[in-house]
């Protein structure tokens, strides 16, 4: 049974049906009896999700993820769900992998749901296969944390490259002269974008500092294990600074292992200020990248061009850019003496 069927029962519109059922104004109290009663006749029973769409307005934003920091989708999320709420959006998520065959069926699949835009966090933000997909289908996107590329219409981030050189000048403020720096993963714009801010901050240092680069993938594990390498280098750094938390973490139970003391003979440095950052000892000296922030942004533009309040069409792109602050926390500390570390 369906609105259509209750509307020519009645001899009404199914609009006429559908202010009835959401208890709308502006139908003569005759027609509202009548309709009621073909409903209950009928035993027609009214679709939640199409309810709640139409009080939406038929916005639907959709979302993909992939992230492997768990801390980081947790703030992702919240952000997208109270930007769901705050711009009246319904929000449909789709967990995605790497390929560009996986990319192309999420994106499809939400698509099929009815999405009017589609926000991409890393590493699909800068994914020309999910750009050229959500172009394909004539949907907005809106990348979250990645730079501003040809293929993509419209971004919400912030400045990387500042925030690792802020970060940088931090510890070499502290007096440390071997600084080692743990890399993203290679394929999000924000890995070059941090490297770039700390290798510019030690060299305008000159002579006096080093740097100790190795790779990571943001995850806990790669954090620890480039750790360990750093650790065991005939010159250990007294500083390790990671490209976000998790890996933060891992260079801290590095740490502890090898019998390092945070920060008394290393000090340790994060990026994104997730929840880890503060659930491990010492706490995380970080920069607080406004995540939940960023993907509420994403939604209000999103649900703007919806609207046709924005621009969104890719030779008008939205890039917006949200301020990060430098968090001292006690993981970092004046570096150690010579004979002490």
């Amino acid at each position: 049974m369906t609105i259509e069927d209750v509307a020519r029962h009645v001899g009404v519109s199914p609009m006429t049906v559908s202010r009835v059922i959401n208890n709308f104004s502006g139908v003569r109290q005759s027609t509202r009896e009548n309709v009621l009663r073909a409903v209950a006749e009928l035993g027609y029973s009214p679709n939640p999700a199409a309810r709640s769409l139409a009080r939406h307005g038929g916005r639907r934003v959709g979302l993909l993820y992939s992230n492997p920091s768990a801390g980081y989708l947790s703030e992702f999320l919240v952000g997208a769900l109270d930007g769901a709420q705050r711009s009246g959006s319904l929000l449909m998520i789709e967990k995605c992998g790497a390929s560009e065959d996986s990319e192309r069926a999420a994106i499809d699949r939400l698509v099929a749901g009815g999405v009017t835009g589609v926000i991409l966090p890393s590493p699909h933000a800068e994914s020309v296969t999910a750009h050229e997909q959500l172009a394909l289908h004539n949907i907005t996107g809106v990348a979250v944390g990645a730079r501003l590329l040809n293929q993509q219409p419209n971004t919400v981030r912030i400045d990387d490259f500042a925030a690792a050189a802020e970060m940088t000048r931090h510890l070499l403020d502290l007096g440390h002269k071997r600084i080692g720096f743990i890399k993203g993963a290679a394929n999000q714009s924000a890995t070059a974008e941090r490297l770039l801010g700390f290798e510019t901050e030690i060299r305008k240092a000159g002579r006096a500092a080093s740097a100790l680069v190795e790779e990571g993938d943001f995850t806990y594990r790669s954090g620890l294990e480039a750790a360990m390498r750093l650790l065991a280098s005939e010159q250990p750094p007294t500083a390790i600074f990671a490209s976000n938390d998790d890996m933060a973490a891992g260079v801290m139970a590095a740490a502890h292992y090898r019998g390092r003391v945070v920060p008394g003979s290393l000090s340790v440095a994060g990026f994104d200020d997730t929840p880890i950052a503060t659930a491990v000892w010492p706490e995380l000296t970080t920069i607080h990248q406004p995540v939940a922030g960023m993907t509420e942004t994403a939604v209000r533009i999103l649900s703007e061009a919806a609207r046709g309040k924005t621009p969104s069409a890719p030779a008008q792109p939205v890039d917006r850019l949200l301020p990060y602050k430098l968090v001292i926390r006690a993981s970092t500390g004046p570096a150690p003496r010579p004979d002490a570390s």
